[in-house]
Formats: C-alpha cells, sequence, structure tokens
C-alpha cells in the first residue's frame, strides 16, 4: 500500500510518499481500501508538533483522521459490516493519507446513498464535531438563537445545517465571498467578518459557536444571553470571564461515533444535509493540500483521492 509518511514535526513540506506494509484488521476491525480521505486542521496540528505532549506519536506516522472507501477484509467477530460494503468514518487521529487503513467497526457507518466517496470523506469529522458541540455541549432546543464563527469552513457548514435542522435561528459570521453560501446553508443572518464588527451586529444569543478562537473568542462573552453557552473545540475559553460574564464556557474533543454517524448520513440521504468540496487533491499532493488547509480560507472540506 501507499502512504504518507511524516519522519519529523514540523511544516506540510516535511511529508512523503512511500510503500509500506499493508495493515491487518484484529478483532472488530476491517481492512478499508481508501477511495479518498479528508483534510482537517488537526492533520496539520500534529503535524506542527502541538499535540505531542498528550499525543505522542512513534515517527515516522501517517497524517488524516477521516476515510471513505470499500470494507476488503474482516476481523474476527465483525457482523455488522460485509466485505464490499462502502463506509465512511472518523477513524483515528492518524493513519488517514493511505490507500488501506484498519478501523474498528464502531467508528464507521454506511456511506449515505446520495455522496460521492469524495463527498463523503469530508463528513466525518467535521459532523461529528458539529453534532457534538450543538447537541452534547450547547444542549440546543427548537427556537433558541446560535452564532457560529467560520461558518463557511468544513465544520461551520455542518453547524449551519444541523443548527437549522434543530430548529435554531442561526447566526454566522463569513468573508464576503461566501455570505450568499452561508444563507443558502440555512443562516438567517450572515456577517462580514473582515468589514464588519460582530458585536455591533449580534446581541443576546444562546449559543456561540467558537470555530476561530484567539481575539475571536475573547470578544464573544457580551453577546451571550445570561445563562448562555459559549462552545469551542479549538481552544479552551476563560472559565473565569464566563463566570463573570454569567454564561456556560465549554471546550471538546471530537469523539468517533458511528451510530451518530449513521444518524447524520441519515440527513444526507433525506436532502436535509449537503457537504462542499472545494478541491480534489491526489494523494500524492498532500502537502499542497495542507497548505490550503492552513490558510484557513477554504469553502468547505478539502480531500484526497487515494487512487492518486
Amino acid at each position: 500500500m501507499k502512504a504518507i509518511r511524516a519522519y519529523a514535526y514540523g511544516g506540510p513540506e516535511r511529508l512523503t510518499l512511500e510503500d509500506i506494509p499493508d495493515p491487518v484488521p484484529g478483532e472488530g476491525e476491517v481492512l478499508i481500501d481508501v477511495a479518498a480521505s479528508g483534510v482537517n486542521p488537526v492533520d496539520w496540528k500534529i503535524l506542527e508538533g502541538r499535540m505531542k505532549a498528550f499525543l505522542p506519536l512513534s515517527l515516522p506516522y501517517t497524517p488524516g483522521v477521516e476515510v471513505s472507501g470499500t470494507i476488503s477484509a474482516l476481523g474476527a467477530g465483525v457482523t455488522d459490516f460485509a466485505v464490499g460494503d462502502d463506509v465512511f468514518g472518523f477513524f483515528a487521529i492518524v493513519g488517514g493519507y493511505a490507500t488501506k487503513v484498519v478501523a474498528s467497526v464502531e467508528r464507521l457507518a454506511t456511506v449515505p446513498k446520495k455522496l460521492s466517496m469524495f463527498e463523503a470523506a469530508g463528513v466525518p469529522a467535521a459532523a461529528l464535531t458539529a453534532w457534538q458541540a450543538l447537541h452534547e455541549h450547547a444542549g440546543v432546543k427548537p427556537g433558541q438563537s446560535v452564532l457560529i464563527y467560520g461558518a463557511a469552513g468544513g465544520v461551520g457548514s455542518m453547524a449551519v445545517q444541523l443548527a437549522r435542522i434543530a430548529g435554531l435561528e442561526v447566526i454566522g459570521t463569513a468573508s464576503s465571498v461566501n455570505l450568499e453560501y452561508v444563507k443558502r446553508l440555512g443562516a438567517t443572518q450572515v456577517i462580514n467578518y473582515r468589514s464588519d464588527s460582530f458585536e455591533e451586529s449580534v446581541s443576546s444569543v444562546d449559543v456561540v459557536l467558537d470555530l476561530i478562537g484567539g481575539e475571536t473568542q475573547d470578544r464573544s462573552w457580551s453577546l451571550l444571553k445570561p445563562g448562555g453557552v459559549l462552545v469551542s473545540p479549538v481552544s479552551p475559553p476563560d472559565a473565569e470571564r464566563a463566570r463573570r460574564a454569567g454564561v456556560v464556557a465549554k471546550h471538546f474533543a471530537t469523539r468517533s461515533d458511528g451510530r451518530q454517524l449513521s444518524a447524520i448520513a441519515a440527513h444526507f440521504d433525506s436532502g436535509e444535509l449537503v457537504v462542499e468540496v472545494e478541491t480534489v487533491f491526489p494523494l500524492s499532493r498532500a502537502a499542497d493540500a495542507l497548505h490550503r488547509n492552513l490558510t484557513g480560507h477554504a469553502r468547505g472540506k478539502l480531500v484526497l483521492d487515494a487512487t492518486r
């Protein structure tokens, strides 16, 4: 099999394409012939060494957290899937930039019939992050309002749609070229973050979903209703500032969950959810895909074609 390998921490230029031995599925696992791999910010954060203090890796390693593909072999005890099934999933924290991967069946779901393999590869990590942020951590209810930063990105575009499906009033921030796109996804108001101040445009929201962090997060406390929730998968909010503002602050890491992903897949097949893939890069150009992701300005998702 072929895989992208990193022999040292650093930037995308550290990546090389190599031949390595095929993995073998263990109990409760399947072997997947990868069709496509999603590209996510966590990939370059791990590569840069930002997470090595709590996520030690043996070098070299293969980046990538999500894939779509076809099951080619079953490990012992697997009954929920069969050889030939098309599956997708947020399957691990590394290993996805490859032509074959091994994954636990608990982390997988059947690819929605309405999605191509390229589209499916861009769904799991972003959709699970958005779902868990809204439903598990913010505990949203119909009729509430949510402000979503970075609403045109991979997680943001999923969050806008899932919030709309949940019956929320959705406000998003985006650049001028993406304002109409975010409205089409379901936002009732979209703020151009480059020209307009969201503090002057929004007040008394129930939930802020922070996908940016830094100064943007720092400017968010006055926008929330008393008892509101600021939730961020990007950086831990300041607990003391939350206390002073009379709101709840939450930080979380996305959890792999095949059953949850199956529920999300049903929304794709019903037409309630869509995913936009901005660019499909050959696997051999994984470094270019990471450079593009690093800009933070991609619309929707970037995907690697494992067949090229």
